[in-house]
């Protein structure tokens, strides 16, 4: 069954997107006559794309706390490609990511095709340029979510935040909403933090086709309570690096017979 499973989600997920993207794109002009109904149906493929895609893969989402309604800054500890699919089904929202990430095969395409803004780490000039593009998108009633750890990880814990992705929601003026993910997959299957979490040096291809061939993967979406507001951007990052690590779960692996985690942790 594994090899099958694999087939028929990589063409469903294949046909979903190709037809999805085709229905987007005789919408764009849209945007030439209305910038909100523009973003409305932008927001109705991604939704729908997001949605189906898990759907496909056999993700089951458990939603905790209540979402922010948009506009809002959004901050979450990374673990997978699969946070973005995660993500966008519950938020009306863009990211936030590395510009690095632009120039990935296939997951810079789609990030491109979303709407991701992209940042320059490297240039402490480009802020200026990401503050301003952001407080557009909010000014368009979009909130603007950002992985703040850098990278993806094990899920073991959620590591430091980067102190200077906050200079943007602080010169903008905006406190922080935030939320955790985890992941779990059945008893049997290769553990969610080498399965679903993708780390180190894994590449994309491999761990794909893995994650195409588990029959389910639990994912976990809780969303945090008051949004966190400071005084400067090393405060705002360890204050919600602190708030999302006090309610995630970790990453554990497989789930028993009984429903309950499995260490899996090396």
């Amino acid at each position: 069954m594994g090899p099958v499973r694999v087939i028929l989600r990589l063409v469903s997920l294949t046909l979903l997107t190709a037809v999805l993207f085709l229905g987007w794109l005789t919408t764009r002009l849209s945007a030439l006559v209305s910038a909100s109904a523009a973003a409305r149906t932008h927001r109705f493929f991604l939704s729908t794309w997001s949605r189906l895609s898990m759907a496909i893969l056999g993700v089951r989402l458990h939603v905790r706390g209540t979402p922010p309604r948009p506009p809002f800054f959004y901050a979450s500890n990374h673990l997978s490609y699969l946070d973005i699919i995660v993500l966008m089904s519950q938020l009306d929202a863009t990211f936030l990511s590395k510009k690095e990430v632009a120039g990935w095969p296939v997951l810079g395409f789609l990030a491109r095709c979303v709407g991701t803004l992209f940042i320059d780490r490297t240039r402490k000039s480009d802020l200026v340029r990401v503050i301003a593009e952001v407080r557009t998108r909010l000014d368009r009633g979009q909130g603007v979510i950002v992985f703040p750890e850098g990278t993806s990880t094990d899920g073991s814990e959620v590591r430091s935040f980067r102190p200077s992705i906050f200079e943007v929601p602080l010169q903008a003026g905006l406190p922080i909403h935030y939320g955790s993910l985890s992941y779990e997959t059945p008893v049997g299957c290769v553990p969610a933090n080498l399965s679903v979490c993708w780390w180190g040096d894994m590449t994309f291809g491999a761990h794909f086709l893995s994650l195409l061939s588990l029959p389910r993967i639990e994912a976990w979406l809780t969303f945090g309570g008051e949004p966190i507001t400071a005084e400067d951007r090393k405060t705002m990052a360890v204050d919600s690096q602190r708030a999302i690590a006090r309610q995630f779960r970790p990453v554990v692996g497989s789930l028993s017979p009984h429903g309950q985690p499995l260490e899996s942790h090396p």
